[in-house]
């Protein structure tokens, strides 16, 4: 794969997640838990994705890879996603994010990234240029309302 719009995933609450949708729209990419200490972070990345107007898409992948901190189906994760947080962005359905039962897109981002872009906790941050190629990438302490975080959305909406 060439870049992060050659993936697709199945959906939350079914169907597929397909990537290519998007081509040409900048993305940040966030493997998600609803019982993590960084789980309030889903009020940050709701607040991007409607200041941007959509501008950026913002992905969820659920993932019960870190702490056992996603037990629940795909309706618990939606339900509580809405309910607590007002989440309106796409989510994907569970899948893993690091091992060798990594989804392929997560294998992708690891490997464009380097070693130290492997998701090493829930809330790991990608973010997609219009290229569908990774600009950086954020652990999980780095939260979407931080300047560094800001500055890196702003770049890939404002550049071409």
């Amino acid at each position: 794969m060439s870049c992060v719009y050659d993936f697709s995933l199945p959906g939350l609450t079914g169907g597929t997640v397909d990537l290519s949708a998007w081509r040409g729209k900048p993305m940040l990419i966030v493997n998600t838990a609803s019982k993590c200490g960084f789980t309030p972070q889903y009020e940050g990345l709701q607040a991007l994705w409607s200041e941007t107007g959509h501008e950026l898409v913002v992905l969820g992948v659920p993932s019960n890879d870190f702490g056992r901190q996603e037990p629940g189906d795909a309706t618990d994760i939606a339900t509580f996603c809405s309910r607590n947080y007002g989440v309106s962005f796409p989510m994907t359905e569970k899948c893993h994010v690091k091992g060798a039962q990594a989804t392929p897109l997560f294998r992708w981002l690891s490997a464009q990234g380097g070693f130290l872009a492997h998701p090493r906790w829930n809330f790991f941050k990608y973010v997609i240029d219009r290229q569908g190629r990774l600009s950086t990438w954020f652990s999980s302490l780095t939260s979407p309302d931080s300047h560094r975080m800001r500055d890196a959305v702003s770049r890939v909406i404002l550049t071409d």
